[in-house]
């Protein structure tokens, strides 16, 4: 399904994903539509714009996996600001793109979340990844559960955009093992105060990591 409220825009993206062999089961113009017809249409993915008439993309996320748990979200926004990353995040979604991508990278990165992988533009995964590393620094003892080692570097690996089955050959493991790390590490995110996560990302930057 197919969430924007820029006509030429959705009709384009629902053009590009069924050339490319998707059916595209629904569209929508704003969060209201997008909850009603998930209900009626149950996409496996949802490619959904944050700005868009209330509800809010976030809302939107958070509504649909309520009702679907094995639904992927994958945001398409034309804002790359930290604070809209992380709360897409925290709400559940499993992608973000800007709209500043190639019709070749959207198209990859519906492929990739069907299959369950996290997927982000270059560059804003090291935002989130910077706040994993947080979680995991015996330093930042602030009640919040930390990290193992493993799933630390698993999402390092994520936030150089290595999909699960690279990572899992890798580090030869299984591609559920590498998606179980994943969102187990995505569910302490969603545990953090969304206000003071926000504040600490923009302080750090996007993404200090020069491995």
């Amino acid at each position: 399904m197919v969430v924007d409220d820029h006509p030429m825009w959705r009709d384009a993206v629902e053009r590009d994903l069924e050339a490319a062999g998707f059916s595209v089961v629904g569209v929508a113009a704003d969060g209201g539509e997008a909850v009603a017809r998930f209900g009626a249409c149950r996409p496996q993915v949802v490619v959904l714009d944050l700005q868009i008439p209330a509800p809010s993309g976030v809302e939107v996320t958070e509504t649909v996996l309520r009702q679907d748990p094995s639904a992927r979200v994958l945001i398409l926004s034309a804002s790359g600001e930290q604070a809209d990353v992380l709360a897409a995040v925290k709400a559940g979604a499993t992608g973000y793109l800007v709209k500043s991508a190639s019709r070749e990278e959207l198209i990859d990165a519906v492929r990739r979340v069907a299959r369950g992988d996290t997927v982000f533009t270059p560059g804003l995964a090291g935002l989130v990844l910077g706040e994993f590393r947080r979680l995991s620094d015996p330093a930042a003892d602030d009640g919040l559960p930390q990290l193992t080692e493993r799933e630390t570097e698993v999402l390092k690996m994520v936030a150089k955009g290595m999909s699960y089955k690279q990572i899992a050959e890798r580090l030869v493991l299984s591609h559920r093992t590498i998606q179980n790390h994943v969102q187990n590490t995505l569910r302490k995110l969603q545990m953090h105060n969304r206000v003071e996560l926000t504040r600490w990302a923009i302080e750090q930057g996007l993404d200090d990591d020069d491995e």
